[in-house]
């Protein structure tokens, strides 16, 4: 979602941070490649305009120019515009409304409406505890109402029975009715799409809505719509009036251009983003994370959020107490490799850290990418229980039997085993009785020597968000100094230097055991 935007203001971004002074001719030069690249990512003309307009307002002014910082002040300004572009706040569906409360979906043919119908009814069935209806009236498309039923046999959710030779507008007119005969919390109308809008299009629409009055309009388009984006939202919510959008294909378009110019030209909020095909993939739209994600500080909140909904506690716990006691085999890796997986791969996971956008690219040219996980899960899948739990069996017949089964070569299974070899190496280093290991004594000892005396908590782990600023830069200091790189958590450049708000210091993922714990991730030298 917005790649190659990230990658192009990422650049033209750091030109400026880098320098110690700016001139408006600095700032102006920078805005025509900020210009050229929301071009470039199928944002709308007029919306480019108004955004660089606002962008040049506030940063060629003489406080900003003769800054401290005048490269920081100016990503600042333009993160706030951004973010005011994709809407302040985020908003979801307003469910505030006498039951059942009628959600109208409008869109044009092949956008996924139907497919969205369905995810919707689920989210709103197992996160709010609705009881939801859906019902289709799309009696041109073939096996259109077919496809609704079956998406509920799929989610478990409600659907209106068939009728045959009905109109859009009585099926509307039914489904309300057998809502509120059934107690149902919510109905959701699936409309007809066309390939292009039309009179007839609009007509319809606009008979249903006065029909089955509709407390919000959704309109459901596909993010690689590309510049017909404006023309499609526009004429939609002057016929229609729409409360919403719903983005589909968000994971599939790296420009994203359509969710800034679509929010922009109608001024109704982005509610809700399809990030893939499976039903449980729609999200809510946040501005302000998409907006750091973009300028590459990362969506640390989303990333905890996705945690916290696919990873058991109880595992995680379980997992936890394991390797405390220093047993790590290859079942447990392949937990953490499938638990990664659902935090969307280590590509999903990098461009959700602050700072660790651009080292995507750089991991995937060394062969770390999500396909390295397909085939070490593959591998793991092609053992027996005995190897799993004791990889030290595994000679040169067995390698052969395995890799035989997973489509693997011998060197596979090596760079797997060494992996494996190197991550329970390591969980006997942190949980040995020693203290929790050397975690704690570095951490300990930088601390001693600043004065911040015995902290508590992830093995001595400092909080960094109850720091102040000559505190956070002295740790940073002797961090570098230790061996442990530039750019602690909570301390990257652009953050402002005062931890992620409401993280605190030592934020960690569960059942992944922090950055330590990632697989295959090289030492540095």
């Amino acid at each position: 979602m917005f790649e190659s935007l990230q990658d192009r203001l990422g650049s033209i971004l750091n030109g400026l941070t880098g320098r110690g002074a700016l001139s408006e001719a600095d700032v102006s030069a920078a805005l025509r490649e900020v210009r050229r690249a929301l071009l470039e990512a199928d944002v709308a003309l007029e919306v480019v305009r108004q955004f660089t307009d606002k962008v040049r307002e506030k940063a060629v002014g003489a406080a900003v120019l003769k800054s401290i910082k005048p490269g920081q002040m100016v990503v600042k300004i333009v993160h706030d515009e951004l973010i005011d572009m994709l809407g302040s706040e985020g908003v979801g569906i307003d469910l505030n409304a006498v039951a059942p409360v009628v959600i109208m979906m409008v869109g044009l043919q092949g956008s996924g409406k139907t497919t969205t119908t369905g995810k919707i009814a689920l989210r709103l069935t197992s996160r709010d505890k609705k009881k939801v209806l859906m019902a289709s009236l799309d009696t041109r498309r073939p096996a259109a109402q077919e496809q609704l039923r079956q998406l509920g046999v799929q989610t478990g959710v409600d659907t209106l029975p068939v009728i045959a030779g009905q109109s859009p507008t009585d099926i509307a007119a039914r489904a309300v009715q057998a809502a509120k005969l059934g107690g149902h919390d919510i109905v959701i109308l699936d409309t007809a799409g066309r390939t292009h809008i039309d009179e007839p299009l609009m007509i319809e629409m606009a008979e249903i809505k006065r029909k089955s009055n509709p407390h919000e309009i959704l309109l459901v388009a596909d993010a690689l719509t590309g510049q017909d984006a404006v023309n499609l939202a526009r004429n939609f919510d002057e016929r229609v009036g729409i409360t919403g959008l719903v983005l589909t294909r968000m994971d599939g378009d790296g420009r994203g251009g359509a969710a800034l110019s679509m929010r922009a030209v109608t001024g109704k909020p982005i509610k809700l983003i399809g990030v893939g095909e499976k039903m449980t993939e729609l999200e809510e739209f946040h501005p302000r994370r998409v907006a750091d994600r973009i300028l590459g500080m990362g969506d640390i909140i989303s990333l905890v959020e996705k945690a916290a909904e696919n990873i058991d506690a109880e595992k995680a716990a379980a997992m936890a107490a394991k390797m405390k006691t220093g047993k790590f085999d290859l079942n447990d890796l392949a937990d953490q490799l499938r638990q990664m997986q659902s935090l969307g791969g280590m590509g999903g996971i990098m461009g959700m850290m602050p700072g660790m956008g651009g080292m995507k690219d750089k991991m995937a040219s060394a062969g770390l990418d999500d396909r390295m996980f397909g085939r070490h899960l593959a591998i793991i899948s092609s053992m027996t229980k005995a190897e799993r739990a004791n990889p030290d069996m595994l000679k040169h017949s067995r390698k052969k039997r395995i890799a035989a089964g997973s489509g693997t070569d011998a060197s596979d299974i090596n760079k797997l085993l060494k992996m494996h070899r190197q991550m329970a190496d390591m969980m006997k280093m942190m949980g040995g009785k020693k203290g929790g290991g050397m975690m704690k004594q570095m951490m300990g000892g930088l601390a001693g020597k600043m004065g911040l005396g015995g902290m508590g908590g992830m093995g001595g782990m400092p909080d960094l968000s109850k720091m102040d600023p000559k505190q956070l830069e002295a740790l940073q200091k002797q961090a570098e100094a230790a061996g442990l790189g530039k750019g602690m958590p909570g301390m990257g450049s652009g953050m402002g230097g005062g931890g992620l708000p409401g993280l605190g210091g030592g934020m960690k993922l569960p059942g992944l055991g922090g950055l330590t714990g990632l697989p295959g991730l090289p030492k540095k030298k």
